[in-house]
């Protein structure tokens, strides 16, 4: 839903933007009877064997598995032009193999310094005439091997104790003002695309008191599996992935959680 072109899910050959995608999913979903409903899961209590969802802080649901597909947010910086040309599609990304394809032969800034940030600046790189890659600190915090590939692609160029000022541009990117944090000296480069690579937190803070989770906040799945460590609730997408974070390859785990949902019930003859 916060995705503007998707352009790498089989079946669109176009194209689509992403709630016209999630539209044709829910379609979907609903022709196969789902009774789908709106509202925010708040809390959650997995004493089980009946499972319980709180909607709206109110409402209760109970179940006998639940898939846990809350997925994951990608960070931000917080700037108001950053989010404005976000929410607008207007140049802001914080998926470079998402949307690179729309930025080739062009110009671009990635913000981070990272294993994320430094692999998909030099995905860019292969895309794109120039890249500025922003790091806060004097140094990467990328693998050397990330840090070596980086330095070695001579389209980009890494711009240490540097900060985002501003993201210029009134409905698409023109450019980025930064500002050097040691000298304060300020600089604008002119780009069109400006990618943000700092991070992603996974929604998963309402089940912390139940789930295992890694030290980031993703739910740890057992190995060939969608299983948690509670029966009977399984997880799918982003909630669990920190490494591949695609469309497809979510819908690929929600396969395997709705397959592992129907063998447990099916198994207590449920």
């Amino acid at each position: 839903m916060d995705t503007t072109e998707v352009d790498n899910f089989p079946g669109y050959p176009d194209g689509i933007n992403g709630p016209s995608m999630m539209e044709d999913l829910k379609k979907q979903a609903v022709r196969f009877d789902t009774d789908v409903r709106s509202g925010w899961a708040t809390a959650v209590d997995f004493t089980g064997p009946v499972h319980k969802v709180t909607i709206d802080g109110k409402k209760e649901i109970t179940a006998d598995s639940i898939i846990i597909s809350t997925g994951a947010s990608a960070k931000w910086l917080g700037i108001e032009s950053e989010l404005r040309l976000r929410d607008a599609g207007g140049g802001v990304s914080a998926c470079a193999v998402c949307d690179g394809f729309f930025y080739r032969g062009q110009d671009v800034v990635i913000v981070g310094g990272g294993d994320t940030a430094a692999e998909e600046a030099t995905y860019l790189a292969k895309l794109c005439r120039k890249v500025y890659m922003v790091v806060r600190k004097d140094e990467m915090r990328a693998s050397k091997a990330m840090q070596h590939r980086v330095t070695n692609t001579e389209n980009i160029e890494v711009l240490y104790n540097h900060q985002t000022v501003e993201v210029l541009g009134d409905e698409v990117v023109t450019g980025a003002k930064l500002i050097n944090n040691q000298t304060q000296e300020e600089r604008v480069v002119d780009v069109t695309g400006f990618f943000v690579a700092i991070g992603h937190k996974p929604n998963t803070d309402i089940f912390k008191d139940w789930l295992e989770l890694d030290e980031v906040g993703y739910i740890i799945n057992k190995a060939g599996s969608a299983k948690t460590n509670i029966e009977g609730v399984f997880v799918s997408g982003d909630a669990a992935d920190k490494i591949y974070r695609q469309a497809v390859t979510a819908a690929g785990t929600g396969c395997m959680a709705a397959l592992d949902a129907e063998r447990y019930l099916a198994e207590r003859g449920l």
